[in-house]
């Protein structure tokens, strides 16, 4: 006799055992009265869940959970205010190809689009979020569901990883979905690499003098493949930002991320030929400083999982659409079988070398500050994971700062640019971590006094989920890079000088410990007492307290 009612499994029930299934181990949502019913299978499964106090911090969670695990982040999310808070979190990991699955409830079928007032109701919350997500999916059938995500999954995998939502209507999340249960996880590999481009792309760099590399996120899981590749050819390695790490610090190949640099475009300007991949060339990494300027004259190479974008910005001489670990593996593997030209005395380690010193020559004193800063950090948390919002430290580290290992240094200043990602992208990047000798490596978040103001009540989240996340909060009180901004473009400064509030007390009435420092050696008995704690720190650094010690 067939199982009747509640004891059948639901829709909802079904996808979360899917979820299991595909490796999922950590959710972010807010439960709401659209979404209870997602939450029905969650109680009984292994998947842990974080309830942030926004959902736009729920994205931001799953965003820096998704950087350090190498995860998709997952999202449970309630019909429309739920999705309009999340938009922002979801445009910042289009913008960086970080992959995030939102799955939403929506009103019933028959009540999709109908205008009729109903609670959370959107005209069409599917076209909302179509400019944020590389797909949005409306479940018609809970038969559909184990395609969908398999679509989903197929994405993460083996493209480029975006956002996907997918909304369930109410009467289909409480659909009985028995025979669903039986259904497989779908494994893609990503793609490999064309034989012809490949060896059209060997002959070029095996017969280039100045050949040079530039690399994006897309490519850190390469790393030691370009490492080698790049020592092969005596190539010069330019990093994105999302790319930091995939080199470590003292190698002498290593030129940095400061492409928005003269000295720097001056060295990419002298390559005869140069290798981009997992890289956009776009603004954020290429020309922070909106100058223009920056010019690939030698023949560019570019790989690419996405075939769209091996043609923006900058045409290629040859593309190759591969992921770029394969891309990697088998332009080495064909060059070790070929003789390479003689290479310039005047190029590979001995550019770079030159280049850095021409590079630390031109950093000014609140830069060499704000440096200092980072390495005291990273000197008593050698292991740290940097979370970084559009704070004044975290534009110098883009410049001056090299981690040892990717995955190690992220934020919000490149690609789409929110304020606030810092604080909850840092516990979904601590949730993430990969476990080290029994441990997760510490994170840090850096962020502004503005900054913080647009997220502060993740605080309290950090707190409940027990995530010993350490907030460094940078205050100079108010936004100083656009301040800064507005004066060197002769408009008088508005807007800017904003409030601050006494960080110290709210942090510590939302239970969270907190202090004040005032210099370097503070500063490092502040971090290894935050090390010992089960959850957050807050340490706050006045900038001019910070700038005056650090002088001495």
């Amino acid at each position: 006799m067939n199982k009747k009612g509640k004891d059948m499994a639901t829709c909802g029930e079904v996808l979360v055992k899917l979820l299991e299934d595909y490796g999922v181990e950590q959710v972010f949502g807010i439960p709401g009265v659209h979404t209870v019913e997602l939450y029905r299978g969650l109680a009984r499964s292994s998947i842990n869940h974080v309830t942030p106090r926004h959902e736009q911090g729920a994205g931001f969670m799953a965003d820096g959970y998704a950087r350090t695990s190498g995860k998709p982040g997952v999202c449970f999310i309630i019909t429309g205010p739920g999705m309009t808070n999340i938009t922002t979190a979801m445009g910042q990991a289009y913008a960086d190809s970080i992959p995030m699955l939102v799955i939403s409830s929506v009103q019933s079928r028959s009540q999709l689009g109908g205008g009729r007032g109903k609670l959370h109701e959107l005209p069409n919350q599917s076209a909302l979020v179509g400019g944020v997500a590389a797909f949005s999916h409306t479940l018609m059938s809970a038969s559909e569901l184990p395609g969908v995500l398999a679509r989903a999954f197929a994405l993460f995998q083996a493209g480029r990883p975006r956002p996907v939502h997918i909304e369930i209507p109410l009467d289909v999340l409480v659909e009985e979905a028995d025979e669903l249960l039986t259904s497989v996880p779908v494994n893609i590999d990503r793609a490999g690499a064309a034989p012809a481009a490949v060896s059209r792309m060997t002959e070029l760099l095996a017969g280039a003098q100045r050949p040079l590399i530039l690399a994006g996120g897309g490519a850190i899981d390469a790393a030691a493949e370009l490492t080698e590749l790049a020592e092969l050819l005596d190539a010069p390695v330019a990093l994105t930002i999302n790319a930091k790490g995939m080199l470590p610090s003292s190698h002498p190949l290593l030129i940095g991320s400061t492409q928005s640099l003269v000295a720097t475009r001056a060295l990419v300007a002298d390559a005869d030929v140069v290798l981009a991949i997992g890289t956009e060339l776009a603004e954020t990494d290429y020309d922070v400083t909106f100058a223009g300027g920056f010019e690939i004259p030698g023949k560019l190479l570019r790989v690419d999982i996405d075939p769209d974008q091996t043609v923006r910005n900058y045409p290629p001489h040859v593309a190759l659409v591969a992921d770029s670990r394969n891309a990697a593996q088998a332009l080495l593997s064909a060059l070790s079988h070929k003789p390479l030209a003689e290479r310039r005395n005047d190029w590979g380690q001995v550019r770079a070398a030159r280049l850095r010193e021409d590079l630390a020559a031109t950093w000014d004193a609140p830069m060499l500050a704000q440096t200092r800063f980072l390495e005291t950090v990273l000197h008593e948390l050698p292991n740290a994971v940097f979370v970084g919002d559009s704070t004044q430290p975290v534009y110098t580290g883009n410049l001056t700062f090299n981690p040892e290992r990717p995955r190690r240094w992220f934020n919000s200043s490149t690609g789409y640019g929110t304020l606030g990602y810092a604080l909850p992208a840092a516990i979904g990047a601590w949730l993430g971590g990969n476990l080290e000798h029994g441990a997760r490596p510490p994170v840090v978040c850096l962020i502004g006094d503005g900054g913080l103001q647009f997220t502060l009540p993740e605080l309290a989240s950090a707190v409940e989920a027990r995530t010993p996340v350490i907030i460094l909060l940078w205050n100079n009180q108010g936004y100083e890079e656009i301040k800064k901004y507005m004066v060197n473009r002769a408009i008088e400064p508005v807007g800017v000088d904003i409030y601050t509030p006494d960080f110290i007390g709210v942090a510590k009435a939302l239970g969270c410990a907190a202090e004040a420092i005032s210099s370097a050696e503070h500063l490092r008995s502040a971090l290894r007492a935050a090390t010992d704690r089960q959850g957050p720190t807050l340490i706050e650094i006045d900038q001019t307290q910070w700038m005056k010690a650090v002088a001495q």
